[in-house]
């Protein structure tokens, strides 16, 4: 009976200490944000609301989504990159706004090296009419972006651990042209900001069905990239997609006037693939149509393995040939 109680007591005594080494590894992560389908739904529903009336660039109801974006980035700490928030566009017809952040890096011998992670904030404004609705909610092009890139500003600002500093930038007037990102990339290259690589979230809110992918990747032969975050991942987070090539999906999204300005890896991720969403441009693009949990992983997934990219002590992003 001793010895057995001995045994008892032994065995009890490893599961106390496990159960400590557990307690204090959760304790940790306490200090970590993770992105929850409560957090992505408060955001997704605002931008995708009716009284936004689409998000058209230089309509009055952009001021009220800018606010509220611009909200999200005083709440976690994250400064404005210019005086304010806000980024007047110089080559469109009405007051028109990007958003942008920046997080300082950590390191002194990387913080002047800049990574900018982005998504469009803006859409068409209305659409077709159907049964009386004439809004062009653009919940999945490209509400789910934005919102993506607010958890990032959760992240990145609540842990403050990124070696390289970070720009967090919400472009408005993608739909007429690229031209938010364009502005701000001629901007930023004038400047002689030195940006690492861009990366760019644009329609992920809904899965794909029948891919070994999670996501897929815009001009993925140019660079390294998806290379590196399946390594970093452990997985195959990022792969291709034929359609992406027929359409030609790298020069029409925000990561391409990056490219143009810089020649830096600079690529968009996605899962739109032409077969699973039926409602681009329409006014059935709702809040409701998103899938909150496929978006959910997409961030947790997708956090981490930024995180190494922006904190590498070498620039391991390369283009393809450097």
């Amino acid at each position: 009976m001793k010895r057995n109680f001995g045994i008892l007591l032994a065995v009890a005594g490893v599961f106390f200490i496990q159960g400590i080494s557990a307690q204090t590894a959760v304790e940790k992560n306490k200090l970590k944000y993770i992105s929850t389908e409560e957090s992505i739904a408060k955001t997704l529903s605002f931008l995708t609301s009716d009284e936004n009336k689409g998000r058209e660039p230089g309509t009055p109801e952009m001021e009220n989504v800018m606010l509220y974006l611009e909200q999200i980035f005083k709440e976690n700490n994250v400064k404005p990159y210019y005086a304010s928030y806000r980024d007047k566009l110089s080559n469109y017809d009405k007051p028109a706004y990007n958003i942008v952040g920046v997080i300082e890096g950590t390191d002194p011998k990387l913080k002047n090296e800049f990574v900018v992670i982005g998504a469009h904030y803006d859409h068409i404004g209305s659409s077709k009419e159907i049964e009386g609705d004439i809004i062009a909610n653009g919940a999945n092009d490209n509400a789910v972006g934005t919102t993506a890139v607010t958890e990032l500003v959760k992240y990145f600002g609540t842990n403050r651990n990124n070696k390289r500093s970070i720009i967090l930038a919400l472009f408005t007037a993608e739909e007429k042209g690229l031209l938010g990102s364009r502005h701000l990339a001629q901007n930023m290259k004038k400047n002689d900001v030195d940006v690492y690589f861009m990366f760019n979230f644009e329609m992920i809110g809904v899965p794909m069905k029948g891919k070994d992918m999670l996501v897929y990747m815009t001009g993925i032969t140019k660079s390294n990239m998806a290379k590196k975050m399946n390594e970093y991942a452990g997985e195959k987070l990022v792969g291709y997609l034929p359609a992406e090539s027929h359409y030609q999906l790298f020069k029409a999204s925000d990561n391409y006037p990056f490219y143009q300005e810089y020649n830096i890896p600079a690529h968009t991720i996605s899962t739109f693939d032409f077969e699973n969403y039926e409602f681009y441009h329409h006014v059935d693009d709702e809040f409701e149509k998103m899938d909150i949990k496929h978006m959910e992983k997409v961030i947790n997934t997708t956090i981490p393995v930024l995180e190494k990219m922006i904190n590498a002590s070498e620039k391991e992003i390369k283009l393809d040939g450097k």
